[in-house]
C-alpha cells in the first residue's frame, strides 16, 4: 500500500511538473519574453502605390498625404504624411480649390523611406482600381472577448503608422501607413498567430 501510494505521488508530481512545463502564453516566445512594439514605421524597399487624399497644410503647413481618417469639412481636414515631388500644377481639374486650400483624393506611386513619400506619378482617386485586398478572417487559435479585442485595438493605436483599428468577429484589423511584414510578424508574435490582421495602405506598386 505505502509503494503503491508513493507511486501515485510521485507520478501525480510529473503530471503536474509537465502541466506547467507546457503553458505559454500565446503573445510570448517560446522562453517566455514579450516582443517590445516597433519603434518607427518600415521603409519599402521598392515602389509603393496608395490611395489617399493630398492637402495643402496637412503635414506640417506643408502639402502632405492623408492615407487615414479625413474630416468632412471644407475644406477637409487631415493628418497627412510628409509629400515630396508634388506638383498642383501637374493636376489641373483634378482637385479643388475650398478658401485658397488645395485638396483632392489621388493614387500616388512612389518611393517611401518610413517617413516621407518622394511621388513620382499620380493619377486621379476617381480613375484609380485598387487590387482588392484579402478579406480579414480571424486564424486566432482561442477566443477572446470582446473587451479583449477592444483592448488589444486601443494598444495598437500607439504602434507608430497606425491609421485604425477595429475590433471583429475574434479579430482586430490594424490598417497602417505601410508594413513590409514586420508589424504583422510582431503582431502575431505578440496576441498570437491570426488575431490581427495587418492592411498597408501602401502596397507594391508592382502588385
Amino acid at each position: 500500500m505505502r509503494s503503491l501510494l508513493a507511486r501515485s505521488t510521485v507520478v501525480a508530481s510529473l503530471l503536474l511538473v509537465a502541466a506547467c512545463g507546457n503553458t505559454v502564453d500565446s503573445g510570448s516566445d517560446s522562453s517566455g519574453s514579450v516582443p517590445s512594439m516597433p519603434t518607427e514605421i518600415p521603409a519599402a524597399d521598392g515602389p509603393v502605390v496608395g490611395l489617399g487624399m493630398v492637402l495643402d497644410g496637412s503635414a506640417d503647413g506643408k502639402t502632405g498625404f492623408c492615407l487615414g481618417p479625413v474630416a468632412e469639412s471644407y475644406p477637409p481636414q487631415c493628418n497627412g504624411m510628409p509629400l515630396d515631388g508634388w506638383n498642383w500644377a501637374d493636376h489641373q481639374g483634378d482637385y479643388d480649390d475650398g478658401n485658397g486650400t488645395k485638396f483632392g483624393s489621388f493614387a500616388i506611386t512612389g518611393t517611401f523611406d518610413g517617413t516621407t513619400l518622394t511621388a513620382q506619378s499620380a493619377v486621379s482617386g476617381a480613375l484609380y482600381d485598387p487590387m482588392p485586398w484579402p478579406e480579414p478572417t480571424s486564424g486566432a487559435a482561442a477566443d477572446h472577448s470582446q473587451a479583449d479585442l477592444e483592448a488589444i485595438a486601443e494598444e495598437l493605436t500607439a504602434l507608430p503608422g497606425a491609421l485604425t483599428t477595429m475590433p471583429g468577429d475574434n479579430l482586430v484589423v490594424l490598417d497602417v501607413i505601410y508594413d513590409d511584414g514586420t508589424i504583422q510578424d510582431w503582431v502575431d508574435a505578440k496576441y498570437g498567430d491570426g488575431l490581427v490582421f495587418v492592411h498597408s495602405a501602401l502596397a507594391p506598386a508592382d502588385g
